[in-house]
């Protein structure tokens, strides 16, 4: 019994993890096999207390209700069609050239009638407010692929996409967010005035607005727009901005850093307007472009955006780190003429798990 204790104290302990247990089988049990184990994560995690009842509630709402509306869609008009189009960037720039490049890494500087406009954008996109988003985003950078990252990618793809609001967050998570600066933050009148509405302000903008204003300006009826401009669009850009936490971070190229998770991923990039290039702008957080090139190369509406109110006068200090990869690329290029190799990055998770079933 000693010899027993000893070996479940030794092992590992599986709270916060959503990813297979280590199992031999063959080929045709396979999908069984990932069916039963997600089961019994998920059992273990109920027991544990780790469940995130209310966000699990509210998810699982927003998917009802953006079920609803794909039945709505043959009675609204074709303006209101394009309209839910046009809401997809527009509440998608309030994340990405909003909350992202200019509260989170502070990539550049904006005149205080753009920063309330993207904090208007982001309520649309309806993604938690500023504060709590850019908190949650530093602490990714800082400890990405780690137990202090909130959607560690190594956890696998559903954890990462959107498992990790599921359940609640890992200690390390936590104490890593009490003990960085957002103080810089609290200084932006546009950031304080979302927080202290939240989360009522940004539900009435992403669902009420947009419905009110199709139903004023070409008499689109209320639920109409309600159901496709509002829940139905605001699912969708949810997801695409998941797949950055996801996809990105497990699928794509590795040009830039050939150690890290994130990856350079055009089909993420379209959904997410620019974020996809995502080796880039790990390996680089602070430019403001979150891209080695431009918009006639690689997909990137957000950087457009930001050039655009450059060119007014409304943005300035815009940072960029093409600089350090022309030096670091240089010194890549000398150590491959000297016959050093480029650094490779350790076996994945679920690539052990597979050397160890061919073993």
């Amino acid at each position: 019994q000693q010899q027993q204790q000893q070996q479940q104290q030794q092992q590992p302990r599986r709270l916060f993890s959503f990813s297979s247990r280590n199992k031999k089988t063959n080929n045709s049990v396979k999908s069984i096999m990932f069916h039963s184990e997600w089961i019994s994560n998920t059992v273990y995690h109920y027991k544990q207390g780790n469940m995130n009842w209310p966000m699990m509630i509210y998810i699982g709402l927003v998917h009802c209700l953006a079920t609803a509306g794909l039945f709505y869609i043959p009675n609204c008009s074709k303006e209101t069609l394009i309209f839910a189009f046009i809401m997809w960037p527009i509440s998608g720039a309030g994340i990405t050239v909003g909350v992202h490049r200019l509260w989170s890494h502070r990539s550049y500087e904006a005149h205080w009638t753009v920063r309330w406009l993207l904090m208007l954008m982001n309520s649309c996109a309806n993604q938690g407010s500023i504060y709590h988003w850019a908190r949650d985003h530093r602490v990714h950078h800082k400890f990405s692929e780690t137990e202090a990252d909130p959607h560690n990618a190594t956890r696998g793809f559903f954890f990462a996409h959107m498992g990790w609001l599921f359940i609640k967050k890992h200690p390390d998570v936590i104490k890593a967010g009490r003990e960085m600066d957002f103080s810089d933050l609290l200084e932006d009148s546009a950031v304080l005035f979302q927080k202290k509405l939240d989360p009522w302000f940004t539900l009435y903008m992403c669902f009420v607005a947009p419905a009110q204003f199709a139903s004023y300006m070409w008499g689109e009826p209320f639920w109409n727009a309600f159901f496709v401009c509002g829940a139905l669009r605001y699912c969708i850009v949810l997801h695409f901005t998941w797949l950055v936490n996801s996809a990105a971070h497990l699928y794509g190229d590795h040009p830039y850093d050939t150690l890290s998770y994130p990856s350079e991923n055009p089909i993420v990039s379209w959904c997410s307007i620019g974020e996809g290039w995502h080796n880039w702008h790990h390996k680089y957080p602070f430019d403001y472009a979150a891209s080695e090139f431009g918009i006639t190369v690689q997909f990137n509406p957000s950087k457009l955006m930001i050039d655009f109110f450059a060119a007014l006068g409304l943005v300035w200090n815009r940072k960029r780190g093409t600089a350090a990869w022309t030096m670091g690329r240089a010194r890549r290029d000398r150590d491959l003429a000297n016959g050093v190799p480029l650094a490779k990055p350790l076996p994945r998770p679920w690539e052990i798990k597979a050397m160890k079933k061919v073993e």
